[in-house]
């Protein structure tokens, strides 16, 4: 039963982050993202999955947690991609 709710709670906070990684492709900006926040819940998602693994209790749950951390670290990729983006933009906008 706990899987279940642990399953529920991966869905309802996973669904934010492919809206997410879209917004940050098709915007092509950094605006409102933070790469800290970003960090802390790919510190996050790994400590889960290093907790299903060192507990043994691998099964769908484990899926979910993997397909979240593959979102964020799309996110967190981009970031840098837009990141350097801005910076050849300002370059342009000085010269």
């Amino acid at each position: 039963m706990t899987g279940i709710f642990e399953c529920v709670m991966l869905i309802c906070f996973g669904i934010s982050w492919p809206i997410s990684v879209w917004k940050s492709y098709t915007s092509g900006s950094t605006k409102g993202k933070s790469v800290i926040f970003t960090s802390a819940i790919i510190l996050g998602y790994l400590a889960g999955i290093c907790g299903k693994l060192a507990s043994g209790n691998i099964n769908y749950v484990l899926v979910l947690y993997i397909i979240n951390l593959g979102f964020v670290s799309v996110d967190f990729a981009l970031y840098f991609v837009n990141k350097r983006k801005e910076q050849h933009q300002t370059l342009r906008v000085k010269a």
